[in-house]
């Protein structure tokens, strides 16, 4: 029975301590960790107790101050642990998982650098160049290799560095544009779990026919060839067993090599590695759920059917069975537009003409499109006409965005600097402090390089428009920052179907084309109509507003009243600083008014040897010390 007594009598000791400590503190601790704190606090105002205290009235009267004292330690406890392991960050049950977890990660992080070390990289991963005069070209080869080594989402990260012409040179974008995501097929038994585990039955339950030989096998995905029961040809896109677990290891590298290099290098810190990183996992997170690129191409082959366009085709998915690893969509015959040659020079015009005019279509008016569109994502047809494969990638901007993309290529067509600065700039974040007469006079010059008569567009043109955008310091919304990819990684392909093709020539009767709809009978009559049914509800009101202005003018009752702190948010912030204020000024002045009566001689006695003056600046002290700490505390976070 004394044990459980003395049980139940240390909980009481501890436990108030340790709540009181962490409501004052106003910290989010566990009861483990605020019961911890408490056990902290009391044993060691037990052992000031037992070391100064020897007297039953010296205990007595000094109680209220120990227990102060056993508060205070448990705050300071409370906020230590709080700083050095975040609420939620310790997990104990978690710790043999996340062992394992972390063998892993070393594992593939040393595989991985022993890659880089293999292919010359290992200076750079350690913020120091080679000093052997390298060149771009042979850095960028040896880039190039070393991602392919790496596996999925190396070869991933290297395409999508490839189409940022924006951030690296070109002998780099040139190099990584080859690389090449194929890698030997999965075996069929793997694959055929796989099939069974998403559609619920074997292949040949489901489909009247099923080619276990892929057409085409990627990192990250497989394509077999199948028919329906109805006799419709399909593609089952089926995922590489074990690939999810292996690309979030990686992304984890990625992410933790992109915080290295940002630290310890100029370059990483000027290209901002940490976001590309994020947006990077973001995007082949999406890549790795089948059901995303099943919503995208839907939403784009609606939307072209909408606008009656047929001219570019692209898969119908079966929703039915389509899951997250696997995607079924009807097969379409052709040739990867990289194996495929036009029939002849008017020919390849005419398809890269059509793609062009899609891709603008598709961003102009639809306000989703493909953002991919390398020449291994497109087919061309026995027929001769282009289809669009792999919407794992695309891109979508609202209505605002859609017309500030109209007016941009409108100034284009017209190759004006002002218009194109505020085209610009409503495509784009501009920053408070923005030079806007520098940046009209630095477009005159990229106008007068790359929009002039007798200009032809190429990859410097977008490189240069890239540069300018940086420097200005303009921050490019990502829904932009895609389309400008998507154009980017159109172009190789355009030129490569017809070397004369003019980007420039093409953008611009498109522009005048849309224009010229706009400004049509039909389009203006049903532009006015939408703009007159939103005016409306205004104008309704307007007479009223008006009758009251004008009487309030003529009695000389017209104010304007303005609230202060109308925003719940500034009240807040308002009432959190003001809250900070006083608590830094009233533990000062514990503090001070405590030493003061410390210092007092004289006054009515306590015991033998304590004056009722430093009982109370005792007291005043141990409450002064809590004021500090909960203030301090609170100074380390954020203002909500």
């Amino acid at each position: 029975m004394w044990i459980i007594g003395m049980l139940v009598g240390g909980f009481v000791l501890v436990v108030p301590p340790a709540l009181l400590g962490r409501r004052l503190l106003g910290i989010e601790a566990s009861l483990p960790r605020a019961v911890l704190a408490g056990l902290v606090g009391i044993s060691t105002a037990g052992a000031l107790l037992g070391a100064h205290l020897q007297r039953d009235d010296q205990r007595l009267v000094l109680s209220p101050v120990l227990l102060g004292i056993a508060l205070l330690v448990a705050m300071v406890t409370l906020v230590v642990l709080d700083l050095a392991a975040p609420a939620g960050s310790v997990r104990p049950f978690s710790w043999p998982r996340s062992l394992r977890d972390r063998l892993a990660r070393m594992r593939r992080y040393s595989r991985i650098v022993r890659i880089a070390g293999r292919h010359g990289l290992g200076p750079y991963l350690r913020g120091r160049g080679r000093g052997d005069g390298t060149r771009h070209e042979l850095l960028a080869q040896e880039l190039r290799q070393a991602l392919q080594a790496g596996g999925t989402t190396f070869v991933k990260l290297g395409q999508v560095m490839s189409t940022r012409r924006d951030l690296l040179p070109a002998p780099y974008v040139e190099e990584l544009s080859s690389l090449q995501d194929r890698v030997p097929a999965a075996p069929w038994p793997e694959v055929e779990r796989e099939l069974v585990a998403a559609l619920g039955a074997a292949p040949e339950e489901v489909f009247a026919e099923f080619d276990h030989r892929p057409l085409a096998a990627a990192s990250i995905a497989q394509a077999h060839a199948a028919v329906l029961p109805d006799g419709t040809r399909v593609i089952v896109k089926v995922q590489r067993p074990g690939v999810r677990e292996l690309v979030e290891r990686d992304l984890d590298i990625v992410g933790r090599l992109a915080v290295t290099l940002q630290t310890r290098t100029d370059w990483g810190r000027s290209l901002g590695l940490v976001d590309l990183a994020k947006g990077f996992a973001v995007a082949l997170r999406e890549e790795l759920d089948f059901r995303v690129e099943a919503r995208n191409m839907t939403a784009v082959r609606r939307a072209a059917a909408a606008r009656r366009d047929d001219s570019v085709a692209i898969p119908v998915v079966h929703e039915a069975l389509s899951t997250e690893r696997v995607l079924v969509m009807t097969r379409i015959d052709g040739t990867p537009l990289g194996q495929a040659e036009p029939r002849d020079e008017k020919h390849g015009r005419e398809l890269a003409d059509t793609l062009f005019t899609a891709l603008l279509n598709q961003i102009v008016r639809d306000g989703v499109f493909h953002a991919d569109p390398h020449p291994g994502n497109i087919l061309l047809q026995p027929d001769g006409r282009p289809a669009l494969l792999d919407f794992g990638s695309v891109g979508r901007i609202d209505p605002g965005l859609r017309d500030a993309m109209g007016g941009l290529f409108l100034a284009v067509d017209r190759a004006d600097p002002a218009a194109l600065r505020d085209a610009l700039l409503d495509v784009t974040d501009r920053p408070e402090d923005v030079d806007e007469q520098r940046l009209q006079r630095a477009l005159g010059q990229f106008s007068a390089r790359h929009l002039g008569h007798g200009s032809t567009p190429d990859v410097q043109m977008f490189t240069d428009l890239f540069r300018l955008v940086t420097d200005f310091r303009l921050a490019v919304p990502p829904e932009i920052a895609a389309v400008f990819r998507a154009l980017g990684t159109l172009e190789g392909t355009l030129l490569r179907l017809s070397a004369g093709f003019d980007m420039l020539a093409a953008s611009r009767s498109f522009a005048a084309d849309r224009l010229a709809g706009q400004l049509g009978p039909s389009s203006a009559r049903q532009l006015a109509q939408d703009e007159l049914l939103g005016l409306l509800p205004v104008l309704r009101r307007l007479p009223r507003r008006l009758d009251r202005i004008g009487s309030a003018l003529e009695e000389g009752r017209l104010g304007v009243n303005v609230r202060l702190l109308a925003d719940p948010r500034d009240r807040r912030v308002a009432g959190e600083l003001l809250s900070r204020v006083l608590l830094t000024f009233l533990g000062i002045f514990f503090g001070v008014t405590g030493v003061q009566l410390l210092g007092l001689k004289g006054g009515p006695m306590v015991t033998d040897d304590l004056g009722l003056y430093a009982l109370i600046g005792y007291h005043l002290l141990v409450l002064s010390a809590a004021v500090v700490v909960r203030t301090v505390y609170v100074l380390s976070r954020p203002l909500s």
